[in-house]
């Protein structure tokens, strides 16, 4: 069985002309609503697998705080420009056809609307929206992760942030 887990980037810094798109960082409360989700999926994964992360520094910072949590060096985390520009099904398969069949679960940090239509379209029953630090696993019946289909997958759970007061 095969496990892609995705994981929305948390809630960033608003956009000005001071700061691209690209270089924006998590808020204080995007931190530690990134963390509170970090010990929920650890309630459910005891391992994340192999993490891959978007270049975009709140993507990153999220990863990291995920990896954290796991006890995971920041060092082993992937980066893949993928999964920031112009991310699709292609794009997802691409960098999955090129993993270690040995390599049993990932997860993948990045943003919206990719994230949201990608698990959809993986998901036999489709997938909710993902809101900012949304965390979804969907399992495959595959050995090879070259056997993932659109409509394949099964999900597992889906964990959103709840509000904080």
């Amino acid at each position: 069985m095969k496990k892609i887990i995705f994981v929305r980037h948390g809630r960033a810094e608003e956009q000005s002309a001071e700061l691209t798109d690209f270089e924006r960082s998590l808020t204080l409360k995007g931190k530690v609503i990134s963390r509170q989700m970090a010990k929920r999926m650890k309630e459910k994964e005891k391992n994340p697998g192999l993490i891959i992360t978007s270049p975009a520094f709140r993507a990153m910072e999220t990863a990291f705080i995920f990896a954290e949590e796991f006890g995971i060096s920041h060092e082993i985390i992937l980066i893949n420009s993928g999964l920031y520009f112009r991310t699709g099904i292609k794009t997802l398969i691409g960098i999955i056809g090129s993993l270690d069949n040995e390599i049993n679960t990932i997860t993948l940090f990045g943003h919206n609307p990719s994230f949201t239509e990608i698990a959809d379209r993986l998901c036999s029953g489709g997938c909710e929206f993902l809101t900012k630090t949304s965390v979804v696993c969907i399992s495959f019946q595959t050995t090879d992760w070259s056997g993932i289909k659109l409509d394949s997958g099964k999900l597992e759970y889906f964990l959103k942030p709840e509000k904080l007061s």
